[in-house]
């Protein structure tokens, strides 16, 4: 993404565009187009495929609040989803820009004080059983905490990038730095992640 022509929405609602997209096999798209009409189930479809990646990337940046932040993302989605105009691929990258600004500003919010309110949390009928949930967490705490021993901003790209799915122009877009300083960025972060792991990278190395 470069220029005037494409840019992500702000908090107060707008237009998003991308010059990116996610391709047609993308689960959200259908999802996302009846919840845009108002089908409260399918609103529920459209959480129970962002929450798990969305709460994983929070806890890279707040592990302690990342379901309040995360519950309070939702709220902010609700209450604007009649102003958002736009595909799966420009929701997903809406919804992580929105968890960001929740998180930098419950950052700060701890920093002010020993701790933040804790957000209404939405109840959704259809969201996943206690069994499956708990199977989510067991199969990526160990991810999380991997990547969680990167820097800051270089486990936030890798989150953005590979967990949440979006593109590396998107994920710039975000963090506010170059597509190709992102790329680089992740890359590096992968090939460390990989070595420590004990996996091959994509050259064959340990």
């Amino acid at each position: 993404m470069s220029g005037s022509s494409t840019r992500l929405t702000t908090e107060r609602g707008g237009t998003l565009t991308a010059s990116e997209r996610h391709g047609p096999a993308d689960p959200l798209g259908g999802s996302l187009a009846r919840a845009l009409e108002g089908d409260e189930a399918a609103f529920g479809e459209v959480w129970r495929l962002l929450q798990p990646p969305l709460l994983r990337y929070l806890k890279v940046r707040d592990r302690e609040y990342a379901e309040d932040i995360a519950a309070e993302t939702w709220l902010h989605v609700v209450r604007d989803l009649g102003r958002f105009s736009g595909g799966a691929a420009e929701f997903r990258a809406w919804v992580f820009t929105l968890a960001r600004h929740r998180a930098i500003d419950a950052a700060r919010a701890q920093a002010a004080r020993p701790s933040v309110p804790t957000a209404e949390v939405i109840d959704i009928s259809t969201a996943p059983s206690a069994e499956a949930a708990a199977l989510e967490r067991a199969d990526t705490e160990a991810a999380v905490r991997l990547v969680a021993t990167l820097p800051t901003v270089q486990a936030e790209m890798v989150m953005l990038r590979v967990v949440a799915g979006l593109s590396v122009a998107e994920v710039a877009t975000i963090v506010g730095k170059k597509p190709g300083t992102v790329a680089v960025a992740v890359h590096r972060a992968l090939k460390k992640l990989a070595g420590a792991h004990g996996a091959p990278t994509a050259d064959g190395t340990r």
